[in-house]
């Protein structure tokens, strides 16, 4: 069993539960996730399974675009509404106020991690401090906001849509916007909508995917993830190299990464054409 489900994460869940959950279900213990949600966030979470956990280093980096809620005059440990409350304000701040500051939040910039995430120091991971009571010093990281939105407001929260690179804190990016208008925020929903080449439409609800008769039909395959490269069919002759795991001599326009096929039409490698020499970048066929 191989392939890429687009689970739409409930709440409450870890991103780590769902893996472990679908592991039982399939009966297959090569299950991994592609991007670590939030507990309380919802959305799009591809989850790897079988010889495609071999791609998921591909998906590491990918962009995800959120909506968020913010919710402004509040301060959490947590950065969001589920945290302890450490300050309050009743400022009033308008659309237009808000709307203001956005572009400085847009960009390559430096992101200072929360305190509750799973970001390791020291052989420790944060969170585990932070419920300690404890706080240390984290450096800033670079992220880039490729898109930030206000979509409108819902029950005096703000609505954001936030597209970013690998690595955002959308809780942080929520507090951070607070500071900037000088009251406060935190966020108090998250639903990931799209991650890399995969979206909210292709994603299945957890308890769809653990209640189905056959859940490995809603697989996507695994060459869904490089659908944007070009593909390539090998010959018997070179198919059998590429299973060696040999350089294949190849004469084609081509050059770059591309999807590599047998004549069967299985998905055989992720691979790289350079100087008429086709070789291996990550390979996906079954070893006997």
């Amino acid at each position: 069993m191989n392939g890429i489900l687009i689970v739409d994460k409930p709440a409450g869940w870890t991103s780590q539960d769902v893996a472990a959950k679908l592991r039982g279900a399939l009966h297959e213990k090569r299950v991994g996730h592609g991007g670590t949600l939030d507990p309380m966030a919802t959305g799009v979470l591809p989850v790897f399974v079988g010889r495609a956990t071999r791609a998921v280093e591909f998906f590491e980096s990918a962009e995800k675009e959120y909506i968020a809620a913010l919710r402004l005059g509040i301060v959490t440990d947590t950065q969001d509404t589920e945290g302890t409350v450490l300050s309050q304000s009743d400022a009033t701040v308008t659309r237009e106020q808000l709307e203001a500051v956005l572009p400085r939040f847009t960009g390559v910039q430096q992101q200072t991690p929360p305190m509750y995430s799973a970001v390791k120091i020291g052989g420790k991971k944060l969170y585990e401090l932070a419920r300690q009571g404890k706080e240390i010093e984290r450096a800033p990281r670079t992220i880039e906001i490729k898109a930030l939105t206000l979509l409108g407001e819902d029950g005096g929260d703000f609505i954001l849509r936030v597209r970013c690179s690998k690595g955002t804190y959308i809780r942080t990016l929520c507090h951070d916007i607070g500071r900037a208008l000088g009251c406060g925020g935190c966020m108090s929903r998250l639903r990931r909508t799209a991650a890399g080449c995969f979206t909210e439409a292709q994603s299945i609800p957890l308890d769809e995917l653990l209640t189905a008769d056959d859940p490995a039909s809603l697989l996507l395959p695994t060459d869904s993830l490089f659908a944007a490269l070009p593909a390539l069919t090998l010959e018997q002759h070179q198919e059998k190299l590429c299973r060696n795991g040999n350089v294949i001599p190849l004469r084609t326009e081509l050059r770059g990464l591309c999807r590599v096929y047998a004549e069967s039409g299985e998905f055989l490698m992720l691979g790289r054409l350079e100087r008429d020499e086709l070789r291996t970048v990550k390979s996906f066929f079954e070893v006997n």
